[in-house]
């Protein structure tokens, strides 16, 4: 079966996985789930990623940070969809509560965080906001 949406079922899985006070989920892998868990281990929202493979399949396991017990991503939200992309210039990139989330961009020059983005000029898709 086909995933209209793999990102969506990424950002699921790890809302999911943290409610459920999971150490670490299975996704399988694409290099853009594997862009989005880079930038969301750099901004210190996850703990890791690593590839691995389970009977002939590409997986990507995610281990999930806690704080004092809580999840530390209070919300993880897609903003662009399959049936309605949001780009944005670099002007418009939006705040996550004013600049205490992050805005997960996907410009020319790769993934990256609204933050980032802003610094080299790059406006771009914004897939998805976490706080």
């Amino acid at each position: 079966m086909s995933m209209s949406d793999p990102l969506s079922d990424l950002l699921t899985r790890i809302r999911n996985g943290q409610a459920a006070g999971k150490a670490e989920i299975i996704v399988p892998a694409s290099k853009l789930k594997r862009a989005v868990c880079q930038v969301l281990k750099e901004e210190g929202y996850i703990a890791g990623f690593s590839d691995v493979t389970e009977q002939g399949k590409h997986n990507i396991r995610v281990e999930l940070k806690y704080h004092n017990g809580a999840p530390v991503i209070d919300k993880i939200q897609r903003v662009s969809k399959p049936g309605c992309r949001r780009y944005r210039g670099r002007d418009e990139l939006p705040k996550v509560m004013g600049g205490f989330g992050i805005a997960i961009v996907s410009t020319s020059k790769g993934v990256m965080s609204d933050r980032r983005a802003r610094s080299v000029g790059e406006g771009g898709e914004v897939l998805c906001v976490v706080e």
